[in-house]
């Protein structure tokens, strides 16, 4: 989880900047936290949460799966096969993602998700796995002309990896149709932002301490990111989980290879990338690789801005990208 704080001057320059006129509104979207700060041009407070509103409206009518009338879930239980923008958008990104994954990233797996408990719906006592994996696969969906075409009538699809991202990015697009050149959009701890603070310095985004059962509001901060443009997203396993019968953790990041939670001991995934939804994807994509397939497609990617957490003999280790470092603040 991200949370984000004003930069306080890092130098007497930038103290004595004057400090700009920006509009903040703040509340929920998406069922979690909303928290918008951008200087925005012929539009007040009002006006501002009022479009933002109707965009939450927009988003959830097509890709929740927890509201049973939006075309995701109608598209689930095969009641229309038509797609909108945002169900193609997300699908092109998932096939981009699922190539670099080695199968780790796949948006079909909601069967799976629902089947452990992290779809809202009540868990399976002894989820039939094999019987499930038989229609998760990527490959089994397709859209063709505006229209999804599946392989399986069972095959469903989950978009929680990317949709939060991506209305992040609309929401980012919202505010610079009303003339934002400086914003942070924040839903749920995962940002867009542009520009500077109204100090002058750049947007501080901190990475908070991964461990379980953390749900404080950015209390305890690992480490911050300093950024003036891009999206920013983490993935961890240490809010969604519960320990089974047999004393196991279970996590909702679900490797869609073996249909098992992704469990190791990388335990929190922090992505810089030129979009929200580039972000989130490749979060839960590294998460889902566990530690070392982590570790090493991470080093394969000489470009990607990651930052990860990982669980270590007497303290947390981290990891750093070389792209990455600059943004990292100590």
């Amino acid at each position: 989880m991200l949370k984000w704080v004003l930069v306080a001057g890092a130098s007497l320059v930038v103290a004595c900047a004057p400090r700009r006129d920006y509009t903040v509104v703040e509340g929920v979207m998406l069922g979690t936290s909303l928290r918008v700060v951008a200087d925005v041009e012929g539009i007040g407070r009002q006006g501002l949460y009022a479009a933002v509103m109707e965009l939450d409206r927009e988003a959830k009518a097509s890709m929740s799966i927890f509201d049973e009338g939006s075309l995701l879930s109608r598209l689930n239980r095969n009641l229309t096969d038509s797609v909108d923008r945002h169900i193609a958008y997300c699908l092109r990104l998932a096939d981009s993602i699922g190539a670099l994954s080695d199968g780790r990233y796949d948006v079909t797996v909601k069967p799976l998700v629902e089947a452990w408990g992290f779809a809202g719906k009540e868990r399976a006592a002894e989820p039939d796995i094999d019987s499930l994996l038989e229609f998760v696969g990527r490959e089994k969906v397709a859209v063709c002309d505006g229209r999804l075409v599946k392989a399986d009538a069972r095959v469903q699809l989950d978009f929680n990896s990317v949709a939060k991202g991506y209305t992040v990015d609309l929401l980012a697009r919202l505010v610079e149709r009303f003339g934002a050149q400086n914003y942070l959009v924040d839903i749920g701890g995962e940002v867009r932002c542009r520009g500077v603070n109204r100090q002058g310095g750049p947007w501080r985004i901190g990475v908070e301490t991964p461990f379980d059962g953390n749900m404080t509001d950015g209390e305890y901060v690992q480490k911050r990111v300093r950024l003036s443009d891009g999206g920013l997203a983490t993935s961890g396993n240490y809010r969604r989980f519960y320990i089974d019968g047999e004393g196991r953790k279970v996590a909702h990041t679900i490797d869609p290879r073996t249909g098992r939670s992704a469990v190791s001991r990388l335990l929190s995934v922090t992505v810089a990338a030129p979009t929200c939804a580039e972000a989130d994807a490749l979060g839960t994509m590294f998460l889902a690789m566990g530690a070392d397939d982590a570790l090493a497609a991470a080093r394969r990617m000489p470009g990607v801005k990651v930052y990860f957490i990982l669980a270590g003999a007497d303290d947390y280790e981290e990891y750093v990208s070389p792209a990455m470092q600059e943004l990292i603040m100590n």
